[in-house]
């Protein structure tokens, strides 16, 4: 394993692109049967790209915003229907396959597939995995497990949340872990209106993890969306004076805090993906894709 101290996205997109490529990627292009009539991405030809998160920030049209509401509404409903499979001895490559089905009897495409070489339709980070858990048939999920499943789909457009779900009977300190993170993610949602600075979200996460004794992982970011995954601008889920841009009507943006119970420092595995706690304390992620509108903001992705 690799520690990471500090991984942005930036570095991380050049993290993967030294990334080892084995035969399990190759079996599973195989096993994927995308529909001629699905859209697909860019990257489903283009599997090498790193990420690019470069450019000004996009201000989306009404006939964007109408494509982003489509995407973001199956991908919502996509991660609801997710309480049907999340239950004990359910591994997660069946949580992904299950998923994977749902997306495509919507006629949309799973986006994580293939991006950047992923192998999978979703992550699913379970435990002290803080992002980028890759199904696995071998996972099995367990009493008192929490696991983050992140769903994204393209259809014309991307549309991206999470949630983490809690399987059986879960301690009381991972209930409160998983319920203020949640918590932290809809306290930046208000505050998120036209002339509001985008750093003031990471002062709201960071000083609420900070009031309830919990720690937040910088090392992964929300981002821009829209035609592309991830694009401009950069949002950072701690306090800091990297993103002082002020918010404008149209902009959309994805915000996904992790809380920590433990460390704030991670390993990156030797798949380039999945990166978890050093400590294995265990972590919680939620995500929503937010529109700024004229008189505040809209979650495209509230369930």
């Amino acid at each position: 394993m690799v520690v990471i101290k500090k991984l942005n996205f930036q570095s991380f997109s050049m993290l993967i692109q030294y990334r080892k490529y084995n035969n399990s990627f190759k079996e599973t292009f195989k096993t994927y049967k995308i529909p001629d009539h699905i859209e697909k991405p860019f990257y489903y030809y283009e599997r090498n790209k790193p990420a690019d998160m470069s450019g000004c920030i996009e201000i989306k049209s009404e006939d964007d915003i109408a494509k982003l509401r489509e995407s973001c509404t199956i991908a919502a409903n996509v991660l609801k229907k997710c309480h049907e499979i999340v239950k004990i001895g359910v591994s997660t490559e069946q949580i992904n396959q299950f998923v994977f089905n749902e997306i495509i009897k919507s006629n949309a495409y799973p986006s994580p597939l293939y991006y950047c070489g992923f192998p999978k339709s979703i992550c699913t980070s379970v435990n002290s995995v803080a992002c980028h858990g890759i199904p696995n048939e071998n996972e099995i999920l367990k009493d008192g497990d929490i696991i983050n499943i992140d769903v994204t789909v393209f259809k014309e457009f991307h549309g991206d949340c999470s949630k983490t779900f809690l399987v059986g009977k879960v301690d009381e300190r991972s209930q409160y872990l998983v319920m203020h993170n949640e918590i932290a993610l809809n306290e930046a949602i208000k505050i998120c209106k036209p002339g509001a600075s985008f750093n003031l979200i990471g002062k709201i996460i960071s000083d609420y993890a900070k009031k309830v004794n919990l720690n937040v992982i910088a090392d992964f970011i929300g981002h821009g969306i829209g035609r592309n995954f991830h694009c401009a601008p950069e949002i950072y889920h701690f306090e800091n004076e990297i993103n002082t841009e002020i918010m404008r009507t149209g902009m959309v943006f994805t915000i996904e805090p992790i809380f920590s119970e433990g460390s704030q420092e991670l390993e990156l595995w030797e798949d380039g993906w999945t990166a978890s706690t050093i400590d294995s304390s265990r972590t919680a992620q939620c995500e929503h894709t937010i529109l700024i509108t004229k008189d505040g903001n809209e979650i495209l992705t509230k369930i």
